[in-house]
């Protein structure tokens, strides 16, 4: 029982940042962009959110302040940065994956870069701490799951319902909609396609960045080149493995998270299996189900990675 218990309350804070980043690339690809550049957007949130506490609010009265000072400026640069992909995209018409793999390639580099300028090396600070919920984190088995994290991890569970509920009962979110499935008819009755889509790129960057932020002022509680390990691609395979939909999104985060804390509590407990194969489980585990809802795909936006030109009809 301790046992399934240590592997859920481990999974729930692991999905977090999954779970943000892919809610962000759901909206990107809603409205028709198709963004590789997520982990190079994590990469430069996880290091703008832990740069403010470490330069400034480091052990001061004003340390938690800066924590989420430094939040707010991961979001920004992640916006900016989704803005950025737009103008070569949605304006220039660039091909997505190529863009994307630069925009990856662009964020991992300059948080890298940054990363040994202003800090040098390893360094850990304080982070976020952990908030427990009165009265509910003392409830028997979900109090320690559900009722026990950091206030990050509460937000972010708040945002599925949140994202459904602007993508499909507000006009902006039918806008968003109907710039990924049919851009010419939404451009006919007045909606400006690429203008949405910039407005979504802007939407999706900036939780990227607060996913990135998340890592490492909540996660990690440091900065290392390494630190995305791969999440941001997995972001954009939960975004499949949703079908687009905040609140399958959310269950494949999950899944995937809960493979992610077996293998590290069948390495804790020094079961014997091979460690390597444990380490696969979580990566293997998507792509199998990817593989098994290939028909389910079929449903995603249909003007997915194909820019709109008004002027020229395809």
């Amino acid at each position: 029982m301790d046992f399934a218990v240590n592997i859920l309350a481990l999974g729930v804070p692991f999905s977090v940042a999954l779970l943000i980043a892919s809610l962000g690339e759901m909206f990107n690809q809603r409205a028709g962009v198709f963004n590789l550049g997520c982990e190079g957007i994590m990469a430069m949130g996880a290091f703008l959110g832990f740069l403010a506490p470490f330069l400034v609010g480091r052990g001061g009265p004003t340390a938690e302040i800066w924590n989420y000072a430094g939040i707010l400026m991961a979001m920004a640069a992640g916006a900016l940065m989704g803005i950025f992909f737009g103008l070569a995209v949605v304006t220039f018409r660039a091909p997505q994956g190529i863009a994307g793999i630069g925009l990856q390639m662009f964020g991992v580099g300059v948080a890298g870069t940054f990363f040994r300028h202003f800090v040098g090396g390893t360094q850990s600070i304080p982070g976020i701490p952990a908030m427990p919920i009165p009265l509910l984190s003392k409830i028997p088995v979900l109090g320690p799951i559900l009722f026990s994290h950091n206030p990050l991890v509460y937000v972010a569970f708040l945002l599925p319902p949140a994202a459904w509920y602007v993508l499909f009962k507000t006009p902006w979110g039918l806008r968003v909609r109907a710039s990924g499935a049919n851009p010419r008819a939404a451009d006919s009755i007045g909606v400006k396609v690429n203008l949405v889509r910039f407005q979504a790129l802007a939407v999706g960057g900036a939780l990227a960045g607060l996913a990135g932020a998340y890592l490492s002022l909540c996660q990690a509680k440091m900065f290392s080149d390494e630190i995305i390990a791969g999440r941001g691609f997995i972001a954009v395979a939960l975004v499949y493995f949703g079908h687009w939909r905040p609140l399958k999104i959310t269950g494949g985060a999950l899944l995937f998270s809960l493979a992610q804390a077996l293998q590290l509590a069948i390495q804790g407990r020094g079961i014997n299996f091979p460690y390597e194969f444990a380490v696969m489980l979580p990566y293997v585990l998507v792509i199998v189900v990817l593989a098994f809802s290939r028909e389910n795909l079929l449903l995603g936006p249909t003007a997915l990675g194909r820019p709109f030109n008004r002027e020229i009809r395809t």
